[in-house]
């Protein structure tokens, strides 16, 4: 009788080392990275990575960006639907990678002209203001842009990214001339704050008709 007490003791003391172990095992976390979706199309735009929406605060606007959204690392599908549409306009599958960190540009809603730049924030210095270039419009040939008087970026082709440079903060003119030439394709001012990093890109249906005023959209990396 007390032999096989000892038995019943022994086995509900182990049961309960198991369930402690249990009740220690850690939730399992997925590895993530950044990405940043850029959507310099005309239309508003919901984002998804394997079907599920990521920009679940707020739609993007045109010329507007999500920020930086945690997504899995390794090779993911990602999708972009017009806000109130089910239909996808592509299918993206693209491999992400530890240690970086990324922004996906939206042109015209197609799957040829949507790509994508590692963006190298974490090495830009925190006490200057920086500027890069981004080429995002199909339709519109090479050009030169000039960001006041001291930065430019000459001969920019379509999905070509320029690296940040540093520029002076405050109200600047920016020009965007068809490549080699006097010909103004936008003339507009922007404003740079003090110790911010910029992506100026061309908005996706500037072509080489022109506007001679707004042609671009600006937005704060960090």
């Amino acid at each position: 009788m007390k032999v096989n007490r000892l038995i019943f003791i022994v086995f509900m003391a182990f049961l309960g080392v198991q369930s402690c172990k249990k009740g220690d095992d850690a939730p399992i976390t997925k590895p993530t990275t950044l990405i940043n979706f850029i959507n310099a199309s005309t239309d508003t735009l919901n984002f998804y990575v394997n079907g599920s929406r990521l920009n679940t605060l707020a739609s993007s606007y045109p010329q507007g960006s999500t920020g930086y959204i945690s997504t899995p690392l390794g090779e993911q599908n990602y999708q972009a639907k017009k806000m109130g549409s089910p239909v996808e306009l592509f299918d993206l599958r693209l491999p992400l990678d530890s240690g970086s960190i990324y922004s996906l540009y939206i042109t015209d809603g197609t799957l040829e002209n949507t790509f994508t730049t590692t963006d190298s924030l974490y090495t830009l210095p925190d006490t200057v203001t920086t500027i890069r270039f981004v080429h995002t419009s199909p339709n519109l040939g090479g050009v030169d842009v000039f960001v006041g008087d001291t930065v430019n970026f000459k001969a920019r082709t379509f999905k070509s990214a320029s690296v940040f440079l540093e520029v002076n903060p405050g109200v600047k003119r920016i020009r965007i001339y068809k490549a080699g030439t006097t010909e103004l394709l936008s003339d507009e001012q922007r404003t740079l704050q003090s110790r911010r990093a910029y992506t100026l890109f061309t908005k996706g249906a500037l072509s080489t008709a022109g506007s001679a005023s707004s042609g671009t959209g600006l937005i704060i990396n960090k």
